[in-house]
């Protein structure tokens, strides 16, 4: 079904969509460098929303190489009306569950462990409010203290023109969110994470969608580097177990405590392409 949409929304669903291409272009690229064909297979789906309307959809993409040994990217254009009970965990749609979101996800898990593995996800949401939400951030089995550096970074970089104190809390942001409580430690070296910036006037749109594309930006700059210092790294089965173990730990964030999880199950989304940041294969020792 195609959603009829806005300025705002349709721009929004423009650059989601450009930003898949050229992220899927760049990860195919370090593929043929590795001597690999390999190729993002692309999926269209379409849902139904909690009233049995046709309500949107999306395309997910995964591509399963000698570098990415699983990367999914996924985009979507959705709406219609959130499940009552579940409306009223949603920002402006207490009394209101109509709703429109789009936006991209992605997770990439490496088959060197020397490589880091990554999430990075924007979105933007209208329900009787407007905003945009996102982040990126790096989850490597074995840490590198350089790479973890050059991340944050970029980051920061990425955040300076639109605050000086923007990096700080969106890494404090993703420290809290990106934590396993019941195995009290994070699930990797940390990021940016950011929601609810309010995007209802056009001023407000305009520096708050700008912001999210720097983001975007930010990580098909720095992640590929990170990737190919470390691809062609020698590594033994231990450290390949280790990071079956550690893949374990992720799969346990995503299925218990996170919210892009819970908010595409809700919604009626595609489970494929939901699910498509668990891991090929992991351990629990």
């Amino acid at each position: 079904m195609t959603l009829s949409l806005d300025h705002r929304q349709q721009s929004a669903r423009d650059w989601f969509e450009a930003l898949r291409t050229r992220i899927c272009d760049a990860f195919e690229e370090i593929e043929r460098e590795a001597g690999s064909d390999a190729a993002f297979e692309f999926t269209p789906w379409e849902r139904t929303d909690d009233a049995g309307d046709e309500g949107g959809g999306g395309v997910r993409g995964v591509m399963k190489g000698k570098v990415f040994e699983k990367v999914g990217v996924n985009v979507s254009t959705v709406g219609g009306s959130f499940n009552p009970e579940f409306a009223k965990t949603i920002h402006g749609a207490e009394e209101d569950p109509r709703f429109f979101a789009t936006g991209i996800s992605l997770v990439a898990h490496m088959a060197n462990p020397h490589v880091p593995a990554v999430h990075m996800n924007t979105r933007y949401l209208v329900t009787q409010k407007a905003w945009f939400g996102g982040g990126a951030d790096l989850n490597p089995p074995i840490p590198y203290e350089e790479d973890t550096a050059e991340f944050h970074a970029r980051l920061r970089a990425a955040c300076a023109p639109y605050g000086p104190d923007m990096y700080e809390r969106y890494k404090e942001w993703a420290d809290d969110y990106f934590y396993i409580p019941h195995r009290e430690t994070h699930r990797g070296v940390g990021g940016i994470f950011y929601d609810h910036l309010e995007s209802d006037s056009d001023a407000l749109f305009d520096r708050n969608f700008a912001f999210t594309r720097e983001v975007g930006e930010a990580f098909l700059d720095i992640y590929p580097k990170l990737v190919r210092r470390r691809m062609n790294d020698k590594f033994t089965e231990e450290e390949k177990h280790a990071q079956r173990v550690w893949r374990g730990r992720y799969a346990e964030f995503n299925l218990i405590y996170d919210r892009g999880t819970l908010f595409g199950l809700k919604t009626g989304g595609n489970i494929d392409a939901i699910l498509m940041s668990l891991p090929p294969e992991a351990n629990w020792d």
